[in-house]
């Protein structure tokens, strides 16, 4: 009798077990997702020892800062939309201090492969005509104001007009290979390039190689290379920047340019140390910059017969420190 009693003990346990594991869990709800914003900002700021824009200082060599701010609207995880401004310190042989740009476009990416396309214009405030400055055949800045508001001469007879603003169009692609490298192409067209009436065409090939993150330990700090080659094509200007030999205008040179450099990074900055150079030069880069700075009587090319030189187009180390942020990763 004993045993039967724990023998039905045993199958009441049994049986107990499998109803247990048959019987529904309480289903545990999960938080709702949370709701998709499209809206997104990104900000930043930057200072450097030289501000160079294709091969070409903008700053006579001197320090520059910079400023961005880029409203995003994301259409879907793969568009999105911008509109942006920009701000830089120059210096140009115009007196205009202040390089602001205005730019928007479209970024569409299909898996690693990322496209943008937009349009980008360059304004420059502050340019002006010569403020009592005795052009090279003796005419006074204020009568040369009061006969073409536009035109500014120069000490080493260089002119420049007030207003050099324009605006480009442009198209870039970017193929991410996998975590560590990506290359690109760039393509920037301008009709009026800084409003010489020479046509610029702008394109380059770029490539990236960024170190795994454990390159320096748990330190938080990241490593990349990248570098640039690209060519600009130029024109012929109207004939405010023509010379005796080309009345009508002179027909820019074409040339190359290159940079290379190594960044490091650690949450939101980066310093970026970086060798820019070209090869167009002294005698075709005075006349491409009208440089106040332009020195010697040697340099002297089909399109600069004065034999002035610039070396506002040569080699240049670039040191430069930026800080990067968008809304939605660093300011929840």
């Amino acid at each position: 009798m004993r045993k039967v009693v724990l023998l039905a003990a045993a199958l009441a346990m049994v049986s107990g077990s499998a109803f247990a594991a048959d019987l529904p869990l309480k289903a545990v709800k999960a938080p709702p997702p949370a709701p998709f914003d499209p809206w997104d900002v990104a900000f930043g700021s930057a200072i450097m020892n030289d501000y160079v824009f294709r091969g070409v200082t903008q700053s006579n060599h001197q320090p520059s800062v910079a400023a961005y701010f880029e409203p995003r609207y994301n259409i879907n995880k793969d568009l999105q939309l911008y509109i942006g401004t920009s701000y830089e310190s120059i210096s140009f042989a115009n007196r205009a201090s202040a390089e602001v740009d205005v730019y928007g476009g479209i970024r569409p990416t299909f898996g690693a492969a990322a496209f943008d396309f937009g349009v980008w214009g360059y304004l420059y405030p502050g340019g002006r005509c010569a403020d009592n400055v005795i052009s090279p055949s003796g005419v006074a800045g204020g009568g040369v104001c009061s006969v073409d508001s536009q035109t500014i001469f120069l000490g080493d007879g260089n002119v420049m007009k007030k207003d050099v603003s324009f605006f480009e169009g442009y198209a870039k692609f970017n193929y991410t290979f996998n975590d560590n490298f990506q290359a690109g192409l760039t393509e920037y067209y301008s009709p009026n390039f800084l409003n010489s009436g020479a046509w610029g065409n702008y394109s380059s090939i770029t490539a990236k190689y960024t170190a795994p993150a454990t390159v320096f330990g748990d330190s938080g700090v990241g490593l990349y290379v990248s570098g640039e080659f690209g060519r600009q094509w130029l024109g012929t200007s109207d004939s405010f920047y023509s010379v005796p030999e080309f009345p009508a205008g002179i027909k820019y040179a074409d040339y190359n340019t290159w940079n290379i450099g190594v960044g490091f990074t650690y949450k939101v900055f980066t310093l970026d140390l970086r060798y820019s150079d070209s090869d167009l030069s002294k005698a075709n880069c005075n006349a491409f910059t009208s440089t106040f700075a332009g020195e010697g009587t040697t340099s002297v090319s089909s399109i600069n017969p004065s034999g002035v030189g610039s070396n506002w187009c040569g080699a240049a180390g670039i040191v430069k420190l930026s800080a990067d942020l968008t809304a939605m990763t660093n300011l929840k």
